[in-house]
């Protein structure tokens, strides 16, 4: 069986979908992402208040972002050379890294504005999303970005 299967649905991958795993990659962060963000929201809420909540909310939205360009410019310096992909990764992380922190200071003299909130999220969330993937993505060529459901790790019994 030669076809890739996705993992939720069972059914068989295009083979377009694997010549850009970036994407793919970035995509499942964002859905999961997207299922932990109204409790962060709430909990940050009933910790900092309305401030914190929507500082909260700004940081979700600032991380997304950033996500979502890295897999774009990745994904176009990949379509060049190894060279140009290696080149893009390391000063792409800089530029993102130098406008979240211009995203930042442009908040700053809002009123809403709750450096402590917001700093949390953009931390917590960055690492958090990135350790939880680990778990999903296949560091193989036949399988690049995430791999297929048959090779998640299941709970099983051991026996003895």
């Amino acid at each position: 069986m030669n076809e890739i299967m996705d993992r939720r649905h069972g059914r068989p991958v295009a083979s377009q979908q694997h010549d850009e795993p970036e994407k793919g990659i970035v995509a499942d962060m964002l859905q999961r992402g997207s299922k932990v963000v109204p409790l962060w929201l709430l909990v940050s809420f009933l910790v900092w208040g309305w401030d914190g909540a929507l500082s909260a909310a700004y940081g979700v939205a600032l991380i997304f972002a950033n996500f979502v360009a890295a897999a774009l410019l990745l994904t176009w310096a990949a379509r060049i050379s190894p060279a140009a992909l290696m080149f893009a990764a390391l000063f792409g992380f800089l530029v993102r890294l130098g406008a979240l922190t211009v995203a930042v200071f442009a908040v700053s003299k809002i009123s809403f504005f709750a450096p402590v909130p917001l700093g949390v999220t953009i931390i917590v969330s960055h690492l958090g999303l990135l350790v939880w993937e680990t778990r999903y993505v296949s560091l193989s060529l036949a399988y690049p970005g995430l791999g297929p459901s048959n090779m998640t790790p299941k709970k099983c019994k051991e026996i003895k």
